[in-house]
């Protein structure tokens, strides 16, 4: 079986050539009722897969393998908060790989949460993640360090621990654990894997329920790791949704 969470999220790849598409024999979409022990998980075995507690942007985020801070949404468009459970088969018995996964969610998303949607470049603000003064306080992966990120709650704080992240990956967990308001963008030189554990407050309850005792990201970004944000303008390849709705029934 194997076993991938999206929260490690790998390097964007928006401006590749558009594959065929892909399309899953049968798929099972349901709420997410229990208690969500595990969220925005996807494993597969065989030709099978399941995601289990994606939201519908999570859903989107899976499909074109993206962070959240390179979607666009349409003016007035708001998606559903809830949770939804995804069991699928693939066609035949052999195993497709992830992004053979993925091209079939993306079938999957079109038909089902009639979602619509197209690329753009554009210029927006973003955050250059740098090495700050002092050098990085973390080290290289050994060899034999798992792969699997974790994600942790410790009471208004997320805690993120990888053991084996690239500098880019870092970068665009950011967004989808932190709720950093611009995509950030790597320009740190490190090109290695690295043994990283960050805890923060997300911006979300910063912003609407400030607490002394609250760590903002740029702040634990300096003092835990030794890198830091800093402001400009970049031309980035983005998703721009256009309608997407609640799943037709199974």
């Amino acid at each position: 079986m194997r076993c991938f969470c999206v929260f490690a999220i790998g390097a964007l790849a928006l401006s590749a050539q558009t594959a065929p598409p892909l399309s899953f024999e049968v798929a099972s979409i349901k709420l997410h009722t229990g208690p969500r022990l595990r969220m925005l998980v996807f494993s597969s075995s065989g030709p099978r897969a399941t995601l289990e507690a994606y939201t519908m942007a999570g859903l989107v985020m899976e499909a074109y393998h993206l962070p959240f801070d390179r979607l666009v949404f349409a003016p007035g468009l708001k998606l559903s908060d809830e949770f939804y459970d995804i069991i699928a088969k693939a066609p035949g018995d052999a195993a497709p790989t992830r992004e053979e996964f993925r091209r079939m969610l993306q079938s999957l998303l079109a038909e089902r949460f009639q979602l619509r949607c197209h690329r753009e470049l554009r210029e927006m603000p973003v955050y250059e993640l740098l090495v700050a003064k002092g050098g990085p306080r973390f080290h290289e992966s050994p060899a034999n360090a798992g792969g699997m990120w974790h994600l942790s709650v410790r009471g208004r704080n997320q805690i993120v621990t990888a053991p084996q992240c690239t500098m880019a990956a870092l970068a665009e967990e950011l967004g989808n654990s932190f709720g950093v308001d611009r995509p950030v963008v790597d320009k740190t030189g490190l090109t290695g894997k690295y043994e990283i554990r960050l805890e923060a407050t997300p911006a979300r309850q910063i912003n609407t329920d400030p607490q002394l005792t609250d760590i903002p990201v740029a702040t634990a970004l300096q003092e835990q790791l030794g890198l830091k944000l800093q402001p400009e303008k970049e031309k980035l390849e983005v998703l721009v949704i256009g309608r997407m709705e609640k799943p037709s029934a199974n």
